[in-house]
């Protein structure tokens, strides 16, 4: 960060994003790595690994995460130039207000879903309540039908009786 500093001002702004963005991206990765490994345990595991090695496997991923984020706030607390200010205090800022869009923004599009399969639920339901007072009028015209072409055979056979 020191040469970064020495080099072009108008430069240092993208040169310590590009950095801290490539640490953020890694960061952000094993974060989703550990985000699925937690949506994993709440369902029913078939693999071979045992419950251990899968519960050693979450320590390791969430020490990571904190000696990645360690690492970043440390960069951006020591290694970057003065002109920048408090870069950890306004990018922790920032983050929050990001993660908090995004649980906002994850909150609606799961709401939207469930709105969609209630639909989906009673389009099914609704086609079904259709599907049976069909088939009742089918079967109540066919029974009368019949019951019509019963009578009207024994009416017939009858009168070849002569009765």
């Amino acid at each position: 960060m020191q040469e970064i500093a020495k080099a072009d001002p108008n430069d240092v702004f993208t040169d310590i994003g590009e950095q801290l963005g490539a640490l953020m991206d890694a960061y952000d990765a094993i974060s989703k790595l550990f985000l699925k490994e937690q949506l994993e345990a709440k369902q029913v595991y078939k693999g071979d690994e045992s419950i251990g090695r899968r519960a050693l496997k979450r320590i390791l991923i969430t020490t990571r995460l904190d000696a990645m984020l360690t690492e970043i706030r440390e960069t951006m607390v020591y290694k970057a130039p003065p002109e920048l200010g408090a870069l950890w205090s306004k990018f922790e800022e920032m983050w929050q207000r990001i993660v908090a869009e995004q649980e906002a923004a994850n909150a609606e599009e799961l709401r939207l879903a469930q709105i969609a399969a209630w639909r989906r639920r009673k389009a099914r339901a609704e086609l079904r309540a259709k599907a049976m007072w069909i088939s009742a009028v089918v079967f109540v015209v066919a029974w009368a039908v019949g019951l019509m072409w019963l009578t009207n055979r024994s009416v017939t056979t009858r009168m070849s009786l002569g009765l």
